[in-house]
């Protein structure tokens, strides 16, 4: 005998957003993988131009933030290539605990060479995981950090619940995310610079101006401030807060697990 369907439980979206396109939920988060094996060689390069090198100190500001102590676990999710996980390990010092989880198996990949060639070959997790459905157990984790890559995941919220489960009863939650410019003007200047150069740059340095393309659309699309906020609120997340960098180009929202 079958249990009747919960009335309160909600139904995973039967469409997610890829760009500017809706796409079955099922097959978002196979397409998002290959964006990333293709801009995988190439990927910290091309930061460094869209940027101008900018995100560095945007990242730099995250860890800041985060001041990882010794002796605390990290979950760098979504972090393949390993720009936080390398920031945190240096500043934790004594005994660093850093487990990166990433979807894409290539991008774990360029992690972990750049581990090597930077002699850090203690105090570091590779996980292949997804972060709707993280492969660790409740309440593991002190701090959990996502940089650039909530916007990619194909049910956010989802993704949310998941960070609350893993960590501990006052472990915090950190996320640098793209989000809404706060100057109309300088939105709408950024707007064109990121529709324009994106693909640009995509396909002058790593040949493949599509995936670019879709980076762009995936932050054009991707929830503001105040409903990002909202949204940790709703899964159990307290003290929540966000500061804009940039004028809101980007923004660093945090969050205490209680």
């Amino acid at each position: 005998m079958t249990n009747p369907p919960d009335p309160g439980a909600q139904a995973p979206p039967a469409q997610a957003s890829f760009g500017f396109r809706d796409v079955p939920a099922s097959e978002k988060a196979g397409m998002v993988r290959q964006v990333f094996e293709s801009v995988a060689p190439r990927y910290d390069l091309m930061n460094d131009l869209m940027s101008g090198g900018v995100h560095r100190l945007w990242k730099n500001t995250l860890v800041d933030v985060v001041n990882p102590r010794p002796g605390e676990k990290f979950l760098d999710v979504a972090g393949g290539t390993g720009d936080i996980a390398f920031r945190i390990l240096k500043r934790q010092g004594e005994r660093p605990d850093v487990t990166v989880c990433d979807i894409n198996p290539a991008m774990l990949e360029v992690g972990r060479d750049r581990a090597v060639d930077r002699g850090l070959l203690g105090g570091l997790t590779w996980t292949t995981g997804d972060a709707e459905a993280l492969p660790f157990p409740d309440r593991s984790f002190d701090g959990y950090t996502i940089a650039f890559g909530l916007r990619n995941v194909t049910d956010i919220d989802k993704a949310l619940g998941e960070a609350h489960r893993v960590l501990r009863p006052g472990g915090r939650f950190f996320c640098l995310e793209f989000s809404k410019v706060t100057s109309p003007a300088l939105g709408r200047l950024y707007d064109t610079y990121s529709e324009r150069a994106l693909p640009f740059f995509g396909k002058l340095v790593a040949k493949d101006a599509e995936s670019y393309r879709y980076l762009h659309e995936s932050i054009r699309r991707f929830p503001p401030q105040r409903e990002l906020a909202q949204r940790l609120r709703k899964v159990g997340f307290a003290n929540v807060a966000w500061r804009d960098m940039t004028l809101g180009v980007v923004a660093l929202h945090t969050a205490w697990r209680i």
